[in-house]
């Protein structure tokens, strides 16, 4: 490297811990691992904004490509096989170079995919902005599963769920201002029904394409800039020691790091299809919640945005109220409270449609703000030396967002956005089963 930061592997010892479970922060010199908090902190930020992104994406590609509902699925297709294809090398950069490799590489990926944007716009290549979509998530999956790890180290496990929800605080108002961008940037709010296009010579018709495609670039230009700027920040950073390898030797010569022992772990196992279908439904409903205002109220695309930005406020609000809400009630308890209300409010959305269906889509946001970091926090809680490892395989299971919009732009297609809409209502209801068996596993 050309600058002389601290090295990539972890650059400063971990301060020796009083008991296991300790974080970071525990010990003298809490106070250095400030700069380390606040760049992990806004990794949240940065993939909640680049995740709602891709629901406004959505309806802008499927004007000015075309596309069917499915057609537009592919943008979270290959997007959340990126997560899926790389958490795997994220857990082992992980676990051989330590915190900060893995999130300098996930942020130099992500800025690398934002940048493809240019020329994808350049060319009007569709193919050529999934190709980038993967590579921002490559990068995503490396940030994911170090920071999500890395919150429930820092301090009490007993609090470690509480932590992490907090944490995650920062991911909704990434995505609201994902949403804010997308829609003020992005979508143009002109919108032609087939007769007008029709009525178009091929030059207005092109040009008119040509303009929804290019605005696409700017922004993402803008997003490379900033997470590269965070690349170089993370650079000059101290990050504690990763504790991968201690771990790694507690279990006895690695063997606590094989996948296969996780296989003894039920309640992991079960946050994995959890989280598989909690993704899956929240991707699937913020990424048809434009299409939805469109259909089922023929709203245009910049008022079903603003729905969509209704719908990440509630989102926010949801986190900071579920959160504080765990200092009473035991997290399982609430999970598994927030999964059958959001069930019932997609079922709502699906059954009654209209106005009532799409408030009713809006506030299932509210429901869902607790349920991943929770999922994610109950099914590495008993893991130990396992954690990094069981995160990596939670982070897998975002692949659910891949396959479950597919799965609802082809019901749409067919059936109608509204009856569309009892997908995500049956994944809540697997993240309902997973919270009342976690109960009894203890």
């Amino acid at each position: 490297m050309a600058w002389q930061a601290p090295p990539l592997s972890e650059d400063v010892p971990h301060p020796p811990r009083a008991h296991e479970g300790d974080g970071a922060t525990h010990g003298g010199g809490a106070g250095r691992w400030v700069p380390a908090l606040i760049i992990t902190t806004s990794l949240f930020f940065l993939w909640g904004m680049a995740n709602n992104l891709n629901d406004i994406l959505i309806a802008q590609f499927k004007k000015a490509f075309t596309l069917s509902d499915f057609g537009t699925s592919f943008v979270q297709q290959v997007f959340y096989l990126g997560y899926f294809a790389f958490a795997i090398p994220a857990s082992v950069v992980l676990r051989r170079f330590g915190y900060k490799a893995a999130i300098i590489t996930g942020l130099l990926l992500y800025g690398v995919g934002a940048l493809l944007f240019y020329p994808a716009a350049a060319i009007s290549a569709y193919q050529l902005f999934l190709f980038a979509l993967f590579v921002i998530a490559a990068g995503l999956a490396f940030l994911e599963t170090s920071a999500n790890p890395l919150m429930t180290e820092l301090g009490d496990p007993r609090t470690a769920t509480r932590r992490l929800n907090w944490a995650q605080a920062a991911n909704p108002f990434g995505a609201i201002t994902g949403i804010l961008v997308g829609r003020n940037f992005i979508l143009s709010g002109i919108e032609h029904d087939e007769a007008t296009l029709a009525g178009m010579d091929a030059a207005a018709r092109a040009a008119f394409y040509r303009n929804e495609v290019q605005a696409v670039a700017t922004p993402y230009l803008a997003i490379a800039a900033i997470v590269l700027l965070f690349a170089l920040a993370a650079a000059f950073t101290a990050f504690p020691r990763n504790a991968a390898a201690r771990d790694a030797h507690e279990a006895g010569d690695g063997k606590g790091q094989r996948f296969a022992d996780l296989l003894r772990h039920p309640r992991l196992i079960g946050a994995v299809i959890a989280q598989f279908f909690y993704v899956g439904a929240q991707v699937g409903l913020w990424s048809y919640t434009i299409r939805y205002a469109q259909g089922a109220l023929g709203w245009n695309e910049r008022q079903g945005a603003d729905m969509l930005f209704v719908a990440l406020v509630l989102f926010a609000g949801g986190r900071f109220v579920g959160t504080t809400l765990m200092t009473w009630i035991a997290p399982v308890r609430l999970l598994a409270l927030f999964a059958a209300i959001s069930a019932a409010l997609a079922a709502t959305a699906a059954l009654v449609g209209g106005q009532i269906g799409l408030y009713a889509l809006a506030a299932t946001s509210f429901f869902m703000s607790i349920q991943f970091p929770t999922i994610f926090a109950l099914g590495v809680e008993t893991l130990g030396p396992l954690r990094r490892l069981g995160s990596s395989l939670i982070i897998m299971a975002i692949i659910g967002g891949a396959v479950l919009t597919g799965v609802i732009g082809f019901v749409s297609d067919r059936a109608g956005i509204a009856a569309a809409m009892l997908v995500p209502a049956a994944c809540f209801l697997v993240v309902l089963t997973y919270a009342v068996r976690s109960r009894t596993q203890g």
